[in-house]
């Protein structure tokens, strides 16, 4: 009576402890990042859950008879159908774990199909040489020598390969736990389904339970309850590595948004210092033009009146000094209309009263009136409104792009495309110049080109530069239409 209880208790646990592991891997094998990993997962909680209802049938059936009913809980061929079926469950779970590749994971599906055709096989032939007192018997002991015990063998081989993962991806602590599993799978597999209950069949002859018995003195089914539960400890803890890595994802994408945010920060810094010396070029530009320009104009034109100043006072000649008024008087038109082109150039009044393709368009016809420069401008689209904000620095950029052209290129005509999408403006400017190798002259730090890429960036907008040597340039720029209350930076 206690030896059959004792058999209750052993199967329970031995039930227990292989479905609660099945269960657990169905509620966490998903979350493992590696897909090789979790298809594996899927036939190893089948083999936990299917294996332990076997184990409770077997629990059941010993309940019973402690009752005093000896009539089967299920019939033979089921419960043989169970273990046949956890156990090429288990196979699977081994050999999905070394598919590595694709053309892999598709070949292992060969390996439980092949065992499984050897097995069953197998059991045609037992069919017609054992009675039927003895089928389900050498069924049993066939299965487990077929199907368990290398099951066994390739779940223990393929968690060996997953600690070596583990171990690659830091979590060497999770390995550990893969391969002491392993270990117990190996025990599982050839020691506790070697020694098999008494038949006529090959070895269970002879190396069977009662051969267990007597050389440890405690029954194989505690031995494999045993090992059941130090599977379903060490694959319980192994799969909270897969909390781990996501936890170890998290922080490290943190990090990564930590560094992008302090290398945004920095490229901000840099950007504002290189906004501060575009700011200081450009007025050294100014006072250098006012400096060469007007202010030898102006002295000259000092110079002329004093001699006015003296010639009328002396008053000998007349015609002579008329010329001298004459040449004044042009010479101050010419520092007008030089000044006036400097601001213009620093601020065109066109912006605030024809808006930004108008000015573009008075740009190119001021352009082609001071240079050998032809250029046209196009537009399409359905024009809309550009703030005053954005349309500066879009002038600004073209304005540089048309200065460049004039300074650089070499180029007879220049142009102009102008294109209202829904979302954006998309203005570019191609010529017909000499061209240049792109990528050098960004490494060079050409401050015209990082200077309309510092506009656009600002603008949140997008700068491209296509330019090959004798094959012309196109300059494009792609802006967003601005927000409505945003501030932007008027360089």
């Amino acid at each position: 009576m206690s030896s059959t209880f004792d058999f209750v208790v052993i199967y329970f646990v031995y039930g227990l402890s292989f479905f609660s592991m099945g269960l657990l891997i169905v509620l966490e094998g998903n979350q493992a990042s590696d897909l090789r990993l979790r298809k594996a997962l899927r036939p190893l909680a089948g083999f936990g859950i299917v294996h332990g209802v076997h184990e409770w049938v077997e629990m059941f059936e010993k309940i019973a008879s402690l009752m005093g009913d000896s009539k089967p809980l299920i019939p033979e061929y089921i419960r043989l159908a169970l273990l046949a079926v956890s156990f090429v469950s288990l196979i699977a779970f081994g050999t999905y774990l070394l598919a590595y590749t694709e053309k892999a994971q598709r070949l292992v599906t060969l390996v439980p199909i092949g065992i499984e055709t050897i097995w069953v096989l197998g059991l045609f032939t037992f069919i017609q040489q054992y009675p039927a007192d003895e089928i389900w018997g050498v069924a049993d002991v066939w299965t487990r020598y077929v199907l368990a015990i290398p099951g066994g063998l390739l779940a223990a081989i393929g968690l060996v390969a997953q600690q070596r993962a583990f171990r690659h991806s830091g979590l060497v602590r999770f390995g550990q736990d893969a391969l002491w599993a392993a270990i117990a799978f190996v025990w599982y597999g050839v020691i506790g389904q070697f020694f098999v209950r008494t038949t006529n069949f090959s070895f269970s002859s002879t190396i069977n339970q009662d051969l267990f018995l007597s050389l440890f003195g405690f029954p194989v089914q505690l031995f494999r309850s045993i090992m059941a539960l130090a599977i379903a400890f060490f694959v319980v803890r192994f799969l909270r590595a897969f909390r781990t890595e996501t936890e170890l994802k998290i922080k490290e994408l943190r990090g990564e948004r930590l560094e992008e945010a302090q290398q945004k920060e920095a490229l901000k810094g840099e950007l504002y210092r290189r906004i501060v010396e575009a700011q200081e070029a450009e007025r050294h530009r100014i006072a250098r033009d006012l400096h060469d320009e007007t202010g030898q104009a102006l002295t000259a034109i000092g110079m002329g009146l004093r001699g006015v100043s003296t010639s009328l006072g002396n008053n000998r000649d007349r015609e002579q000094t008329l010329s001298t008024l004459r040449n004044l008087e042009a010479l101050t038109d010419g520092s007008l209309l030089e000044l006036q082109r400097l601001i213009a150039d620093l601020r065109p009044s066109h912006l605030d009263d024809l808006g930004l393709p108008a000015t573009i368009r008075w740009y190119a016809s001021d352009v082609m009136g001071r240079t050998n420069l032809k250029v046209e401008t196009f537009i399409s689209g359905e024009e809309k409104v550009i703030c005053p904000e954005y349309s500066t620095s879009i002038f600004r950029i073209l304005q540089e792009a048309l200065t460049n052209v004039i300074k650089h290129a070499d180029a007879t005509w220049a142009h102009i495309n102008i294109v209202f999408e829904t979302e954006v403006v998309r203005i570019s400017v191609e010529d017909n110049g000499r061209g240049f190798d792109t990528e050098r002259h960004l490494k060079e730090k050409s401050w015209g080109l990082i200077g309309m890429q510092e506009r656009t960036t600002l603008l949140d907008g997008q700068f491209l530069l296509r330019s090959r040597p004798e094959q012309g340039t196109i300059l494009e720029i792609i802006i967003p239409y601005c927000p409505i209350h945003t501030e932007v930076i008027n360089l």
